[in-house]
């Protein structure tokens, strides 16, 4: 027994070195790729750096050179300037709102200077300084989203609105499922934005916004027609009920019976004051919610911050030229000198 143990712990211990060993080797593999692959890396860098350094004056004097030019090209080209305004359209107005913003941008493309002057009220020399529009869903906070996200999600069917995560909605959110709409204006004259507020407030009317419009305050009128009819009936049983209060006042002096001593006193009648009152109260503070609505959306629009007086200078990374024009000349050349390289390498390949 003795030797069988002593034979399975020696061919135990033979495993072990066997595994050791493998795993010792498999690491090593593994390390020496890593070290391969870094200095492949490394060997690429190199490569990719040689010409630039062996053509270093010569790439220096291109990307000077070109920073100059884009110096120059920025001094030269008019500066840009912008503006933002926010609205708040209603009655389904923000579908022309886009169209007509797409229409005015079309219009600048094609220089029909009347039309835009027209539109805008303007002279053709102001409306020739205009550069283009960009609409933008506007300002939004957490909790709009997720109210937004709610209202989606109970008019679709429940199947669907499984599927549909929070994430999903926003990634798929159009433009247009805003309510805040953001109006920014370039121009190539800090002074125009404040004109330009007339021609929008004439894109928010057509024919569809001016039919919900008229459907939405008919609902109205007859729904505070319906109110105030209930309020005059609520009105007319507090009268009668008052009445009948009084009434029982006056009576309510105990007489005694012929038979006996005891006195009679009337049985008081049972009326519903508070309940009448507090139904006139909920009653009219849906009156003055259908008054308020009435009087806040009457136009087709809120303008909730309009265009400043003066524009402010607008930035943009691709009109940077003393950046682009180095930066690319660099690459230019890069690409040019590797190419050369490539080519004298395959032309004298044996």
């Amino acid at each position: 027994m003795s030797d069988k143990s002593k034979e399975i712990r020696q061919n135990e211990e033979i495993d072990l070195i066997l595994i050791f060993n493998l795993l010792g080797r498999f690491i090593k593999r593994v390390f020496n790729k890593i070290i391969d692959l870094f200095k492949g890396i490394f060997h690429v860098i190199i490569l990719l750096l040689k010409p630039v350094v062996d053509n270093f004056k010569l790439i220096s004097i291109v990307v000077f050179s070109s920073f100059i030019l884009g110096f120059i090209a920025e001094k030269l080209t008019p500066t840009v300037y912008f503006s933002d305004m926010l609205v708040k359209p209603y009655f389904e107005s923000k579908y022309q709102l886009a169209n007509n913003v797409n229409y005015f941008n079309a219009l600048i493309s094609s220089n029909n200077l009347e039309e835009l002057s027209n539109i805008f009220e303007i002279d053709t020399v102001s409306a020739g300084n205009l550069i283009g529009f960009e609409l933008e869903i506007g300002p939004e906070t957490q909790n709009d989203l997720l109210l937004e996200y709610d209202t989606y999600i109970k008019s679709i069917d429940s199947a669907l609105a499984a599927e549909v995560t929070y994430e999903e909605f926003l990634e798929n959110r159009d433009i247009l499922a805003g309510s805040i709409f953001s109006i920014m204006a370039k121009a190539y004259t800090p002074e125009i934005f404040p004109k330009l507020e007339k021609g929008f407030r004439k894109t928010f009317e057509n024919e569809y916004s001016k039919k919900l419009k008229k459907i939405r305050d008919s609902t109205l009128l007859i729904e505070k027609i319906q109110v105030k009819n209930e309020i005059k009936k609520v009105d007319s049983l507090q009268q009668i009920y008052f009445k009948v209060l009084i009434n029982e006042s006056e009576k309510k002096t105990p007489t005694m019976t012929g038979s006996s001593l005891i006195p009679m006193v009337n049985e008081k009648t049972v009326t519903r004051e508070y309940e009448l009152f507090q139904e006139e109260l909920k009653m009219r503070k849906s009156l003055r919610n259908i008054e308020e609505k009435l009087i806040q959306e009457s136009e087709y629009y809120d303008v909730l911050a309009g265009f400043e007086a003066r524009g402010s200078t607008y930035s943009d990374i691709w009109q940077k030229y003393s950046l682009l024009l180095p930066a690319l000349s660099f690459i230019i050349m890069v690409i040019l000198f590797g190419a050369f390289k490539a080519f004298n390498f395959i032309k004298n390949y044996e």
